[in-house]
């Protein structure tokens, strides 16, 4: 679908943001994976410290001061994942950044991925890409409890009748943002809960931006989840209704 913007994709600077909670355990391992390369196209990365009740200040305040890219970014309460998201999206929409990517601080989702993602965007003509753990094969040799293998498959199928999109993996919080999604897509009109990236996605496609997805491997290390997966369940559904109702048009705006 071609984009309704019009707007060149020419590769340029990548910012990243990192919401955190808890995360002083893995954090550092985070950001020691993004390579050399990666590096060189890196613009900011947003350390965003979600009311965390362990090291985790610590940890980034360290991290700032052997990078002066990465910046600390306080959060005193915890606000939660939306929210927290919204926080780093803001910071990248007016940082002259060309490309945003979603790094979870646990390290499920690959640094490594982030180049390949933006030359994909690029060459393809995409305003958002989704990482897809199904499209790579790995979800379940990667560690996908089987539950969340099943349930997401169901949803999936849900989204993709609705969204009218042949996705294949709509969950895995690894998203990059263009240009032209972080100038059109209202994110703070948008929920706090962690049905964020589906809202995202649902406003990206009512309002006729172009979206892929980039096969991406399965990592589940034994992190703790702060997900309910009944609640996010019903969140999903809530987003297919207010997509089928038009509340994510450009005429509507997610009232």
């Amino acid at each position: 679908m071609d984009s309704v913007l019009d707007r060149t994709w020419n590769a340029g600077m990548i910012s990243l943001f990192i919401p955190a909670f808890n995360a002083a355990g893995t954090l550092q391992e985070v950001i020691g994976r993004i390579d050399g390369k990666t590096w060189q196209q890196i613009h900011r990365v947003y350390l965003i410290n979600d009311g965390s009740e362990d090291d985790t200040w610590r940890v980034m305040q360290d991290i700032s001061r052997r990078n002066p890219r990465c910046e600390p970014v306080l959060q005193e309460h915890n606000q939660g994942y939306g929210a927290t998201v919204k926080h780093g999206l803001k910071r990248c929409c007016t940082d002259g950044c060309s490309f945003a990517a979603c790094l979870h601080a646990d390290g499920q989702y690959p640094p490594e991925s982030i180049l390949p993602a933006v030359t994909m965007m690029t060459e393809r003509k995409l305003d958002l890409l989704q990482g897809s753990r199904i499209a790579s094969g790995t979800a379940l040799s990667g560690g996908m409890p089987l539950y969340k293998f099943i349930a997401g498959k169901l949803l999936t199928a849900l989204e993709n009748r609705v969204f009218k999109i042949a996705m294949t993996d709509y969950h895995s919080g690894f998203l990059v943002y263009g240009r032209g999604a972080l100038d059109a897509v209202p994110f703070e009109r948008l929920g706090g809960g962690f049905d964020f990236d589906l809202e995202v996605i649902a406003t990206a496609r009512a309002i006729g931006l172009s979206i892929g997805e980039v096969p991406i491997p399965t990592r589940y290390a034994g992190e703790r989840s702060y997900l309910n997966p009944v609640v996010y369940g019903l969140g999903v559904l809530r987003v297919v209704i207010r997509y089928q109702l038009g509340r994510y048009s450009v005429r509507n705006r997610v009232n």
